[in-house]
Order: structure tokens, then sequence, then C-alpha cells
């Protein structure tokens, strides 16, 4: 299992606690990222919103492709897989940031490609926000681009949303970067088992996750294209002494509010085609962390991690509150029973 968490451009990721104790600075980030590295974790995913979808839309939210290139020049050993939604960029130049950072970072740079969403963001930021599938067809157009141009000179490309001719990349990424994207619909499924590297998803239970990784792997064998490299999950964990004092942090947390935030609830929803639409005490946390079920003492959060690996999953991006002492928490009591042979599951 490969350990990965999230860089909270946000200030926390609960939407029911106003002060998190996560400042909305590249100090605290930088702050993160090094420690991760100290501690176990493998990777950071950097999410890309310009408005603030926790603490509603007024609050302050950092840049992803600023502070992932901040990262990789301040790190040593972290895969800073950086979110990007093609509505808010251009494929080509895109292409070149990533090579930049791919050279910034000695080629730990990787991609998460999100089709986007949220409607109020496209509006108050520009963004390009077409009907759900044709979200889904731009998607496949930017990627291949972006592919195109790290492995041709000169490049050129016609389609249905992008055009580009003779176009010149260079330096070229050291390896081409990873694509990790998820999906839930019909269209976006069909769209990431031909574009994508890796799969990522939402958090789920053990058994959402092992059909969803049965039916993705079953769609790469129909379409005659190699295994996905990577199933990742979404999660928010709360590790205790015990398991009375980690029910006790899930309630304080879940207390719902229809604070600022609950907009972004409704937009979500609506906005979305999703297989299991969330309640209102699973949005309290963000990307459905809690049904993964990683609440108790290190040794039960543990146990329920080795499920989600039997059932397929390798990767876990991880959600924490406040993120730098719970995820030395996690880093010093549960990391270890999985990986270091010290623990009672190993």
């Amino acid at each position: 299992m490969r350990f990965g968490y999230w860089t909270p451009l946000f200030g926390g990721w609960l939407r029911n606690v106003d002060d998190e104790q996560m400042p909305v600075t590249f100090d605290y980030v930088k702050q993160l990222a090094q420690r991760a590295e100290q501690i176990g974790f493998d990777l950071t995913l950097v999410p890309e919103l310009n408005l603030n979808d926790i603490k509603g839309t007024a609050a302050p939210s950092l840049e992803a492709w600023a502070l992932a290139a901040a990262i990789a020049a301040t790190t040593d050993k972290l895969e800073i897989m950086a979110a990007m939604r093609p509505g808010y960029h251009l494929p080509a130049v895109t292409a070149k940031q990533a090579a930049t950072i791919d050279d910034i970072s000695g080629g730990r740079f990787t991609f998460n490609v999100v089709s986007a969403w949220w409607a109020e963001e496209a509006r108050q930021y520009g963004g390009i926000f077409s009907e759900h599938d044709d979200r889904y067809r731009r998607t496949a157009e930017f990627v291949a681009i972006m592919k195109g141009l790290w492995a041709e000179t000169p490049y050129s490309f016609s389609g249905e949303y992008y055009a580009i001719e003779n176009a010149h990349l260079e330096p070229k990424p050291r390896v081409q970067p990873r694509i990790y994207a998820g999906g839930e619909s019909e269209a976006g499924k069909a769209s990431i088992t031909e574009y994508a590297d890796a799969y990522v998803t939402h958090g789920g239970t053990v058994e959402e996750l092992r059909t969803k990784i049965a039916e993705m792997r079953q769609r790469r064998v129909d379409a005659g294209l190699p295994p996905f490299e990577a199933f990742g999950m979404a999660a928010y964990a709360i590790v205790r002494d015990t398991e009375e004092e980690a029910q006790a942090e899930l309630a304080r947390i879940t207390d719902v509010q229809h604070g600022a935030a609950y907009e972004s609830y409704q937009d979500f929803i609506s906005k979305s085609q999703l297989e299991r639409v969330p309640s209102l005490e699973d949005y309290s946390v963000s990307n459905r962390g809690l049904r993964p079920g990683f609440v108790g003492t290190p040794e039960q959060v543990a146990a329920r991690v080795r499920e989600f690996e039997d059932a397929g999953v390798d990767t876990l991006l991880l959600q924490f509150s406040p993120q730098l002492e719970e995820m030395e928490r996690f880093g010093s009591q549960v990391i270890p029973l999985l990986r270091d042979g010290t623990g009672p599951l190993a």
C-alpha cells in the first residue's frame, strides 16, 4: 500500500468546523510535505479549486499548480500529484508546465485529471463548464494533446475542442507523467478507460471498491489495453488510543450545520452523476472520506486498510484534521503496523 495525503489548500477538510488550525499558507504546506517524507508518506495530491468549497466561497484558497511547483522544489522523495481541470487550462501550455515541474522534481510529477463539477466556480472564474458528458469528451482530447507533445516533436492535433499545428515542446519529461482520473458515470468510466493510466475514486466501503475495481479492470481488458497502473481511494482517518475516543471525534466533526459551505453540497449532487449520493453527514468531510471507516485505534485502522488492500486498492489519499498532528499520529502508529513487520497485523 502507498500512503498519500491531500495538500490542504483550503484551511481544512471539515465543513462543520470553522477553525481547524491549518493555515492557508505555503509555509504550512511546505512543513507538511517535508514532514510527510520523513514519516512514511509516498505522495501528495494537490487538489485544484479556485474557490473554497469547504469553508465557503468567500474563504481563502491557494492555487494548485503554483503549490505543486513549490512542493517539488522543497522536497526530495514525494510524488506530487496535481489535480487539473481542462476547462481552466490550455492543453499545450499545461503540457509544458508539467514538463517543467517534472524537471524541478526530478521526475516525481503526476496528474489527477478532473472533468469539473462546480458551476459557481466556473461563473466566477470564467471556466468552461458544459454538460456532463461533453466535459469528459473535452478531457479526452486534452490528455491526448499532452501525451502527444510529451512524445513527439513537432506535434499536431485537430479535434472537436482543440487544434494545434507543428507544436514544439522541449525539454520533454524524463518519463511521461502518470495520468490519474476518476468518474462514476458511464461516460466518465468509458472515457477514463481509454486515456488514464490509473484510477482514483471517492471514499467507499470495501465491497464498493472491490466491485468498482473489478469493473474497471474488465473495461481495460475489453478495450484491449494494459491494466491500470494503480487504484487509489480518498479517505479521512481518525486514529485514537481507544475506540471510544475515535467515535467521539467522529461525532464532533459530523455535527451537521447548514453553514456557508452547504451551497456547494447542493451544487455537487446536482451537477454530478454519482453512483451513491452522499448524505449531508457524509458531506461533512470532503470526498466521501468517512465511508471507508478508517476510525478507531491504530490496530483497527490498520486492519481496515488491509481489507481495502485485499480488495485491490494500492494507493490511499488521506485527509486529516488538524493535518500535521493527525498525520504524525498515522505515520507513527498505523504505517509501521502495515510496513515494518513490527505490529500484530504484519
